[in-house]
């Protein structure tokens, strides 16, 4: 399902260019994956949740215990909120996110049959998900790319490459799709997490070692952007 918000074009230059960055970060990471650690939808859905505002290492800390107690979207309906939220303390905002993971699961067994859905709509029907979490579902799970997730790494390494000038992520992520084929959508998170994560980082990022130094919007370059 797509955005429900205005869609943005780019014209051949901005696209040729988002090619080339594309195929770039590829070949730097070839092991780019989703960091979350999960062996089905619930335990990613689960995880996503707990990762707003917590890192994907903390959450991969405090999920193996949860997981299993609570393996399932039946097992989780029944938990205690008091119990969730001493499992997941340390994720942050943790009586939010416990109240949103139980309030999915018994979403999930009366509206979709104890199955975590697979429609970007459905999706977003479940508390605490959002369209972030719901394109990290069906990109990871489901292998739908619906979108592109749009989270701190993805936001500023897009705008330090000249891909947006967009703050709000919603335009953001329209800015990207209008610049990528969606079949890269979700790989292209991946991608530009891994290059945050250990080239582009917030506050000191490794610039003379950077594959894209020569051609840093941050050195003044200018380049098309979409409109």
């Amino acid at each position: 399902m797509p955005p429900k918000y205005p869609q943005r074009t780019a014209n051949t230059a901005a696209r040729r260019r988002a090619s080339r960055l594309y195929h770039t970060l590829t070949s730097l990471y070839p092991e780019a994956d989703c960091a979350l650690i999960y062996r089905n939808t619930w335990e990613l859905l689960v995880a996503t949740i707990l990762s707003a505002q917590c890192t994907d290492v903390r959450v991969n800390m405090v999920t193996p215990a949860l997981f299993k107690k609570y393996p399932t979207p039946q097992a989780t309906a029944k938990a205690k909120i008091s119990d969730l939220e001493r499992m997941i303390k340390t994720t942050g905002f943790f009586r939010n996110k416990a109240r949103n993971i139980r309030g999915a699961a018994r979403t999930i067994i009366d509206e979709f049959d104890g199955v975590v859905p697979d429609q970007m709509d459905q999706l977003l029907s479940l508390p605490g998900v959002a369209r972030k979490t719901a394109n990290v579902v069906l990109g990871n799970a489901f292998g739908k790319n619906e979108g592109i997730v749009v989270d701190t790494h993805v936001g500023r390494i897009s705008q330090r490459l000249g891909l947006t000038k967009q703050k709000d992520p919603k335009k953001i992520e329209l800015d990207l799709i209008a610049l990528f084929p969606r079949k890269n959508w979700t790989m292209l998170s991946h991608l530009l997490i891994s290059h945050g994560r250990k080239i582009c980082m917030a506050r000191r990022p490794a610039c003379a070692i950077c594959a894209f130094r020569r051609s840093c919007p941050r050195e003044g370059v200018e380049f098309p952007q979409t409109a």
